[in-house]
């Protein structure tokens, strides 16, 4: 009997195959169940999942690649085929009913047949089925899943210039992949919590948007804000915008001259450092509660008085502007005498900041001197203290003769005149 279905002649498989015993047709759209030949002609036989035909479920990203194996543990010389989802036979053994190329035959022994394809697309997603003919035939599965990598991620800002404690919104958008990615941003070196949404689009793909609020400060300004889309079809996909933030001045003055102590008839020197975005448009120079000396000189940022007098004490200001806002700094002006005996121990102060205090020596040694004292009247007043409450003793050495009126008397008031003479009491301090 000669058969022509498709593109598999029965004569052909039968040569190829001459240890069978009768021309044989997979169950397939190629080869119709009630067409085959078979040696049992009762109830139907229906497939079973077996322990003995294993293969693998793959995953491959499009256009890319995939290997289906159907592997047999212990094969007795039963034929292994594999089927598409639609149940048409992409290989009989070694042969390829199936007129699409990009399935190639990689290995093919009793134990394996092993078949690529190749520029998969998404229309190959389904269930491959490996076949083994025995009786009852067994079937093993292969889920083919097509990964569809999402386009560039698009990252839109509310405000491209942003202004120090103002709130801003950003949005990370990932396009037409399968299946959904998944959107995290970063700030720099922390990890920020956006508010995803997930679409499924008519083509049945995904579209990823998150949603990014915080609020800004001067510190993030230059510092990168990056969308990182997580998918198993790529590695390392992100996308990144820097901040740029506006703050008003920092301001910072620095003494030039004198090092140390300011006197009389010495000279000052102070500059006004102030750093902003943008950069400060007006730096001046102030007298808290007064008048700026008139013989000063302001050029820029520096402020300089000659012959100081103490006059010119009190605190003076540094303002510096920009179109964010003002800020200022402030130093504290105390003049102190020429004479170094009478040297305060004072310096200047800056704007809430504590500022280094020089001490004088002469201050130094008067304290020194009230401790030294102080300690010298503990001592006194312990020792008296300790040496009242020392104890009593007796003596007996010749009572009664201190009283005598000659040296005889002496004698004989010493020698037996102890009983009627009062005791002595003698104190040690």
């Amino acid at each position: 009997m000669h058969w022509q279905m498709g593109a598999i002649n029965c004569k052909l498989i039968g040569a190829l195959n001459a240890n069978l015993p009768f021309c044989f047709f997979p169950p397939s759209p190629f080869f119709p169940s009630h067409l085959s030949s078979s040696s049992n002609t009762g109830a139907a036989q229906y497939p079973v999942v077996s322990q003995n035909l294993v293969t693998d479920n793959v995953s491959v990203v499009e256009g890319e690649m995939a290997i289906i194996s159907c592997r047999v543990k212990n094969n007795d010389d039963s034929v292994i085929q594999l089927l598409n989802p639609n149940r048409q036979t992409i290989y009989f053994r070694d042969m390829r009913p199936l007129k699409d190329a990009r399935f190639q035959l990689v290995n093919f022994s009793d134990n394996e047949l092993r078949v690529s394809l190749s520029n998969v697309s998404l229309s190959d997603e389904g269930r491959y089925v490996c076949q083994l003919y025995t009786d009852p035939p067994q079937e093993a599965y292969a889920d083919i899943t097509v990964l569809i990598p999402p386009g560039n991620p698009i990252i839109e800002a509310r405000d491209e210039v942003l202004s120090e404690g103002n709130e801003t919104e950003m949005t990370c958008t990932a396009m037409s992949s399968k299946p959904a990615a998944t959107l995290r941003w970063m700030k720099g070196d922390k990890e920020l919590p956006g508010k995803p949404k997930v679409e499924l689009t008519y083509d049945k793909m995904y579209t990823v948007t998150s949603r990014l609020t915080f609020t800004v400060s001067k510190e993030d300004d230059g510092v990168p804000v990056v969308c990182i889309v997580d998918h198993p079809a790529v590695k390392d996909f992100q996308a990144q915008k820097y901040l740029e933030v506006q703050y008003k001045p920092e301001v910072k003055i620095v003494v030039e001259f004198p090092q140390g102590l300011t006197r009389e008839g010495e000279n000052l020197e102070l500059t006004c450092q102030a750093k902003g975005k943008p950069q400060p448009q007006r730096v001046n120079w102030v007298k808290v509660d007064d008048d700026v000396p008139s013989h000063a000189v302001i050029t820029g940022g520096d402020l300089y008085i000659e012959n100081l007098n103490k006059s010119y004490n009190g605190t003076y200001r540094c303002v510096a502007s920009n179109s964010v806002g003002e800020s200022y700094d402030d130093y504290i002006l105390y003049v102190y005498d020429t004479a170094p005996s009478t040297e305060p121990a004072a310096h200047d102060s800056r704007a809430g900041e504590g500022a280094p205090r020089t001490v004088d020596h002469a201050v130094i040694g008067g304290v020194v001197a009230v401790v030294v004292f102080a300690m010298l009247c503990l001592l006194i007043v312990l020792g008296r203290y300790f040496a009242r409450h020392k104890g009593t003793y007796f003596t007996h050495e010749a009572k009664g003769a201190d009283d005598a009126a000659d040296a005889d008397t002496a004698i004989i008031n010493a020698e037996g005149g102890h009983t009627n003479s009062d005791e002595k009491k003698e104190y040690y301090i």
